[in-house]
């Protein structure tokens, strides 16, 4: 592992190992066992005797995590071994710790000696070397974690006290990590929205059709809802347990009530255990009943994983995988992709920074703050509800199933001729739809536009008195409910307006 260095402080290549085996000197043994938990398993792991190891197998989150130290030589190997104890020891996942690890291929012997022999004298100089190289970013964290082991037993010049100067005063490569979300290239469009939410109907619908679905296939939908609805990573979803998930039925014939919690991941210790609970949309709720009856006569329960997924990365590669089969693009469709999307939905509803922070998981307000930034005005959402935004009109043509002619909408039969008030606005005439009004849970008019199934009337003018309609109603809770914007009778306004202003636009497309 040893490589040319350009310092200079170490001319003779085998002084770096003597300067670490003299490092190895001064730190205390290595323990015999070293212990660490897998949230995933919630089960506590072991290896045995590190220090001659040579190779450590890690349970990971349901997967197996190899970090080989044989192509270091003995002195190094044991060094990074320490680094790893002491990473565990400050309350790092295992997994966290693993990944700043097998960054040390990064930072042969001649640099870590240079780090250790530099002292707080020299660390400045010697860290402007180490920020020039194209390094990723774990490999200088795992450098500072050096430094911090060092600070810790007192050696060469450190002690606690240069705890802040080395988190502060020694930087790392900049970088912006929410680049994604500040050009909004992590962001699903309305229209790819659009195709998640009718997926997520047509499943219920089968349901209660009593259509066969696949275990398999409901699984996943299952993992979208979470994803989709609540921002919840792939860890988290995949370690949703059976006995966190809670069903009632309250009405015979009524929809089902289905509570989920969740725990919060990527933070310390103490915080993941606060728990997540969220209420799943009643309209989607037979997705979890169906699931529970499914996992429960295989004999799953208790801690038992509700999903049934052999790990976290499995859990984000079919729910990335269904994303895209939905939107039919390759560019987006990562559960992150949703977490952000999930959020920036959130403000741009009105949601306060504790709101977010909540609905995100997040132990500190600011980490959403990035949100803001990039989200718009509360006028730019008012004109989105409105349908009057250039930033927010669809571009691509809404799902329905075909224009009809008033005089096919007079042959059809009553029950799938299209009716309803709406916020008691009488609307009748705007077309049909292919399975009938009766059998269709959801509410007629506003959940029309948008549907697969309807059949929207070939008649520029209707559908523009319905949109003047449903824009009379935006003001009026604009004006009464003092915008705010996120009740979701005004977000369902503001789909529906979208989705009828969608429908004008492909009859002026075809008259053009």
């Amino acid at each position: 592992m040893e490589e040319p260095h350009s310092s200079g402080l170490f001319p003779d290549p085998s002084s770096a190992g003597d300067i670490i085996e003299r490092l190895l000197r001064a730190l205390p043994a290595l323990p015999p066992v070293v212990r660490y938990y897998d949230d995933f398993d919630d089960k506590q792991y072991s290896i045995r005797d590190p220090s001659n190891t040579m190779v450590f197998e890690l349970a990971i989150n349901g997967r197996t995590i190899r970090v080989d130290f044989t192509p270091y030589e003995l002195r190094h190997a044991l060094l990074l071994k320490h680094l790893f104890v002491y990473l565990l020891g400050q309350d790092l996942t295992v997994s966290t710790a693993a990944n700043y690890l097998i960054s040390a291929t990064h930072l042969p012997q001649r640099d870590i000696a240079d780090i250790v022999c530099a002292g707080p004298v020299q660390i400045a100089s010697v860290w402007a070397a180490l920020r020039v190289r194209e390094m990723p970013v774990s490999a200088y964290i795992l450098a500072k974690s050096l430094l911090r082991l060092l600070c810790r037993y007192r050696i060469q010049g450190w002690s606690d006290s240069y705890s802040f100067y080395v988190t502060n005063s020694l930087p790392l490569p900049a970088r912006d990590a929410y680049a994604g979300v500040h050009s909004g290239d992590v962001f699903l469009s309305l229209d790819e929205e659009a195709a998640i939410v009718r997926h997520l109907d047509e499943s219920v619908a089968a349901l209660r059709s009593s259509a066969s679905v696949p275990y398999e296939a409901l699984c996943d939908t299952g993992m979208l809802l979470c994803a989709y609805q609540f921002a919840m990573r792939p860890i988290q979803i995949a370690m949703l347990s059976m006995r966190n998930v809670r069903i009632w039925h309250e009405a015979p014939n009524g929809l089902p009530t289905v509570h989920l919690t969740f725990h919060m991941a990527k933070q310390r210790s103490e915080a993941k255990r606060r728990p997540l609970t969220r209420r799943v949309k009643r309209e989607w709720a037979p997705v979890f009943v169906a699931l529970d009856k499914w996992r429960r006569l295989d004999g799953a329960s208790g801690n038992a994983h509700f999903f049934n997924v052999q790990s976290n990365y499995e859990a984000g590669a079919r729910i990335a995988a269904l994303v895209r089969k939905l939107i039919g693009s390759d560019d987006l469709g990562t559960s992150t992709d949703l977490r952000h999307t999930a959020a920036q939905r959130l403000v741009d509803a009105g949601a306060s920074h504790e709101e977010l922070a909540e609905f995100m998981g997040h132990s500190y307000v600011q980490t959403g703050l990035v949100y803001f930034r990039t989200s718009a005005s509360h006028a730019e959402r008012v004109n989105r509800a409105l349908g009057a935004s250039d930033v927010y009109r669809r571009v691509a043509r809404i799902a329905h199933d075909r224009f009809i002619s008033p005089e096919e909408l007079t042959q059809l039969k009553g029950d799938q001729q299209i009716a309803g008030v709406p916020h008691g606005i009488p609307i009748a005439g705007i077309g049909g739809c292919t399975s009938g009004q009766p059998a269709c849970p959801y509410n007629p008019v506003t959940s029309c536009y948008g549907c697969r199934k309807f059949m929207p009337l070939r008649d520029k003018a209707m559908h523009e008195s319905v949109l003047a309609s449903m824009r009379e109603v935006v003001v009026f809770f604009e004006q009464g409910a003092r915008g705010d914007t996120r009740s979701p009778t005004y977000l369902q306004l503001q789909r529906t307006i979208t989705e009828i202003q969608t429908v004008i636009d492909e009859l002026e497309s075809e008259v053009r």
